[in-house]
This record gives structure tokens, sequence and C-alpha cells, in this order.
């Protein structure tokens, strides 16, 4: 019974959070925050694992520079730098598949709207992540 309640008690916790206005502020005075309505368009790692090396197909990751170095999709660009937008092709139709830690990293989907609202139509995002991607045994590459 009381793992019922705490279950409960969860999960309205967490209905009332989402349902809350979403605020941020940078150390400064805090402001609505806009949801973003660009919905993405998910690759499995399976069907990731079939482009990888080809010719036109981007693999950004946008992991911290720890993670990167602990091993990335063979061929992935390091992604998590500020002239982000220098590192995207001038294919705006290429196809380009996005990646983070794992399914509770929030960075990849960021990178990839802003990439969408910039234009590009080829946008991917692999929410399983590296860990995802590591932990199914498949090929990595080191710095």
């Amino acid at each position: 019974m009381k793992k019922l309640l705490s279950n409960l008690l969860i999960s309205v916790s967490l209905f009332i959070a989402v349902q809350a206005q979403v605020f941020a502020g940078a150390g400064g005075d805090l402001i609505p925050v806009k949801m973003s309505n660009i919905q993405l368009n998910p690759i499995s790692m399976r069907e990731a694992e079939s482009l990888v090396g080809n010719e036109d197909v981007y693999f950004f990751d946008v992991n911290t520079l720890e993670l990167w170095a602990e091993g990335f999709i063979p061929g992935a660009v390091y992604f998590n730098v500020k002239n982000w937008k220098e590192l995207l092709p001038k294919n705006k139709d290429a196809v380009m598949v996005f990646y983070c830690a794992n399914t509770l990293c929030t960075s990849s989907a960021m990178a990839a709207r802003e990439t969408v609202k910039l234009g590009y139509t080829g946008v991917r995002h692999m929410a399983e992540g590296i860990y995802g991607w590591r932990l199914s045994g498949r090929v990595i590459e080191k710095p």
C-alpha cells in the first residue's frame, strides 16, 4: 500500500511539474521559457549504424569534452562548441544525426531543434546516445 501511495504521489508531482510554467534566468531575473513545438525526427541505433561512414551523413556528438574523450561514434564531430554553426554542412538537406549521453540527456535534442530552426531538413535525433551505443557493443572511436 505504501508503494502504491508513493508511486501515486510521484505521478501527481510529475504531472504538476510538467503542467507548470518553466522559467529560466541565467543569473538574472526569471523569465518564462518558450516551449519548442519542433518535433524531432528520431533515428534508431540500427539505422544510425547503417549510416556510419556514408559520405553525405554527418554525426554530431553533443556531449561534454570528458564524455567525448571516452569514445564517440566513428566519424562523429564534437559539437559542443561556441562556433557550432560553422560545423554544419552547406547542404541544408544533408542527413545529420545528433546524439548526447542517453535518453535523459537533452543537449542533442536542443542542438537538433536549433539546427532545424536554421532551415536544415535532414536532422535526426538518436536519443539512446553514446551510452546506448556502447552498451549495445557498437564500435567507437577515441580522439
